[in-house]
């Protein structure tokens, strides 16, 4: 899952995203409206975490510029503006939660979760294929009775294969979730993942198979069907 941090307090910009991306997700951070703006329109997010008081403007006019465009990411809104009136603005403008500063890490990247397993968000509840199941929040791998564990990027490329099972899933799509901003993006990047992915599948005896569509993507089918 990829999460969008507009947040001009360096620290805690630094703090966020660190724990975010131990957390699993692949996260951006930028510190102007301007940015985030650009942000939103290039990639495609499931959440962002929100700051009010930028240097160039005012994060509430961002969010209710985003609904207006019709953008429905989630958002969580992270501010020091503590007044009721202020919480009630920040939720009737569009977002989904608030949260006030200072706060405990722990508690952001669980809010983030939360509202990624509301309906149609990007968390939910395990999924299967084959032999496999891969809790989308703990971020567990089981084949049939044992726990694999993978790498962040390899667990993100088998969640959106598991998702889109049966369906090929674009190279491009893979590169795009799975890749900040400033992450150094390889032209071989997402096939030598998959390599490593499909051959700890392999050994540990899935009944998955990961195919490749060459030109276009890749599919994941149960071998066993």
């Amino acid at each position: 899952m990829r999460l969008l941090i507009i947040e001009d307090e360096a620290r805690i910009a630094e703090i966020l995203q660190s724990a975010l991306s131990r957390a699993g997700f692949t996260v951006d951070a930028v510190d102007l409206c301007d940015d985030g703006r650009a942000a939103l329109a290039a990639n495609p997010y499931d959440a962002v975490i929100l700051d009010l008081g930028l240097p160039d403007g005012d994060g509430l006019a961002l969010l209710k510029e985003m609904r207006a465009a019709g953008n429905t990411v989630a958002v969580l809104v992270l501010t020091a503006r503590d007044a009721v009136e202020h919480r009630v603005a920040g939720l009737d403008a569009g977002a989904d939660d608030y949260l006030i500063k200072p706060f405990a890490v722990a508690e952001v990247i669980a809010r983030i979760k939360a509202l990624l397993r509301r309906p149609e968000g990007a968390l939910g509840a395990t999924l299967r294929s084959g032999n496999i199941a891969f809790d989308t929040i703990g971020r567990d791998l089981r084949v049939g009775e044992s726990v694999l564990v993978l790498p962040r990027r390899e667990s993100a490329i088998l969640e959106h294969l598991m998702r889109r099972a049966g369906r090929v899933v674009p190279k491009t799509v893979l590169e795009e979730k799975l890749y900040g901003i400033d992450d150094e993006l390889g032209s071989n990047a997402i096939p030598v993942h998959v390599h490593h992915l499909r051959r700890k599948l392999l050994d540990n005896g899935a009944t998955v198979e990961i195919h490749t569509v060459r030109g276009v993507g890749y599919l994941l089918v149960d071998g066993a069907t």
